[in-house]
């Protein structure tokens, strides 16, 4: 059986394209390409299934064209439309630490060198000009810049990011929030 921490989303499977069981497929991330794999996983009613890549082709960056082994009419491929699509995260450790795609953090543990452990990656908010991890924090929601330089190691093993984060980031919502409910209280 696959664990949730055993793999990362890099995609949606999207409608089928031509009659012999093929699919559109959006991604994230191209490791699928990168690296010896020969299946991915898909997300079917809250477990995670292997499907085998009997081929595949780019349409663009983030598209390509891929064919399942049995999968073989639109029919059954119609079924797999909104899927999402998850990759195994021990294949990254085949790719040197500058191929790797924000996304695999997402399940990772944060921990600040100087605060300790700040929360689990529970996304990758990529919908801004700014990537942020969004971590969970005792039940709410930080905001945390996905930055390079505020990297200072990755343990891949134990899925811990560690990071050196500007003074003040860690407290921003708790002062924004204090701001409010004092004009609130005004």
């Amino acid at each position: 059986m696959i664990r949730r921490e055993e793999v990362y989303k890099i995609g949606v499977l999207n409608k089928p394209h031509g009659i012999h069981g093929e699919l559109a497929f959006t991604f994230t991330d191209d490791i699928f390409d990168r690296v010896e794999a020969e299946y991915i996983v898909c997300l079917l009613g809250g477990i995670f299934v292997p499907f085998f890549i009997e081929e595949y082709r780019f349409r663009s960056e983030t598209t390509a064209l891929i064919k399942l082994e049995d999968i073989d009419t639109a029919e059954q491929a119609r079924r797999f439309t909104g899927i999402e699509v998850y990759f195994p995260v021990h294949h990254t450790d085949e790719l040197p630490p500058e191929e790797l795609t924000w996304d695999i953090f997402e399940g990772f543990r944060m921990e600040e060198i100087h605060h300790g452990y700040i929360g689990d990656i529970t996304d990758v908010d990529t919908t801004t000009v700014n990537t942020l991890f969004v971590v969970d924090r005792g039940g709410e929601e930080l905001l945390v810049p996905a930055r390079e330089e505020f990297i200072t190691d990755i343990d891949r093993q134990h899925r811990i990011l560690t990071v050196n984060l500007p003074e003040g980031l860690l407290t921003l919502n708790e002062t924004y929030d204090k701001e409010e409910e004092d004009e609130e209280a005004t």
